[in-house]
């Protein structure tokens, strides 16, 4: 039987995932490793430690779809519809550029619950808090390190982290990236911010007259989302959660700052935009290092295979771009690169 990881439960990956166990006709065995302590990589949903119910999207806020990928990747868009996931947004956010003939959709119970949805469809055995430091070959096959445990054996890897990460894994990994593969993968940039999620008690009102806000004029924030009214969900039993994200010159001047003090910061900045704010129950603090690619490896569409017997590949959006047609296209081109080797 065939061993395949996958590392990342991020899109790219939990998409891998899916679409390898549905085309895949023989026995596999296929595992999920994430370094992070729940799935989603940069499409997390945070809960409130008060109300597991009260959740903030931190990363994506939604889906916009053009009317090219509406046709090219219209089965993926139609199934998450279909199962409830995916539906369209219709409450207000201001400032929002809209394009003629695209689609805005949000997840009803977060964005994190499209990426559940490919892993449960994957049948996977999903791992968190297992963070992969070294790939060897051992007799034409990988073997895989992690921070913790025992090193385990695959016949085939997927790798979905930022590149940065995949640069930074040792073994003899280091030696099968060909310099010409290390320069194009040495230029794939990245945004950085934070995003702050705030969590408040059930009857909160917070009296504004949309469900997210575009701000151009603060040094700071850059987004605002009344998160569950964004997403149509205002309950009596349920308290509304907000999510702020910094503007990307905020997030690198303080890359390296504690979350305390970008906390205190951003908190700052809020209540200029809107005073009397009520106090939140709960805060959670999320830094972006890679955000949004700002860069993509050139001349690789959608993946980079680095080995072929036993076979190695990267996907992800730093070889597309960042969106959710951009992590589609990378695992359909991940899919087409393995599957003479499975």
């Amino acid at each position: 039987m065939a061993r395949v990881l996958v590392v990342g439960a991020g899109l790219t990956g939990s998409l891998c995932a899916a679409l390898l166990r549905r085309q895949t006709t023989g026995p596999l065995y296929l595992a999920v490793w994430d370094k992070a302590e729940d799935s989603g990589g940069r499409m997390i949903t945070a809960s409130s430690p008060h109300n597991p119910r009260c959740t903030a999207d931190l990363g994506a806020q939604y889906i916009t779809c053009t009317p090219h990928y509406a046709k090219t990747h219209q089965s993926f868009y139609d199934e998450l519809l279909a199962h409830g996931i995916l539906r369209p947004l219709t409450s207000p956010i201001e400032g929002m550029v809209m394009k003629e003939g695209d689609c805005n959709f949000v997840a009803s119970q977060g964005i994190s619950s499209i990426i559940k949805h490919y892993l449960k469809e994957s049948g996977a055995e999903v791992y968190f808090t297992h963070c992969v430091t070294q790939i060897n070959l051992r007799n034409d096959k990988w073997e895989v390190s992690k921070q913790t445990g025992s090193p385990e054996q695959f016949d085939l890897i997927v790798l979905t982290m930022p590149v940065p990460q995949i640069l930074q894994l040792q073994g003899d990994i280091t030696n099968l990236i060909s310099e010409c593969q290390r320069q194009q993968l040495e230029a794939v940039s990245y945004s950085a911010r934070y995003a702050l999620g705030l969590f408040y008690e059930a009857g909160t009102k917070i009296d504004v007259p949309w469900a997210g806000l575009y701000i151009t004029s603060n040094p700071c924030i850059r987004f605002i989302s009344i998160d569950n009214k964004k997403r149509n969900i205002e309950s009596s039993e349920i308290g509304p959660s907000l999510v702020i994200h910094t503007s990307v010159p905020f997030g690198v001047t303080y890359l390296e700052h504690s979350i305390e003090d970008v906390q205190q910061l951003i908190f700052q900045q809020l209540e200029n935009i809107l005073p009397g704010l009520p106090q939140p129950i709960a805060t959670k603090c999320q830094k972006w290092r890679h955000s949004q690619v700002t860069n993509a490896a050139a001349n690789c569409p959608g993946q980079m295979t680095l080995h072929r017997k036993p076979f190695l590949v990267c996907g992800g959006d730093g070889f597309t771009q960042s969106n959710f047609d951009g992590c589609i296209t990378s695992a359909l081109c991940v899919l087409e690169a393995l599957k003479d080797y499975v």
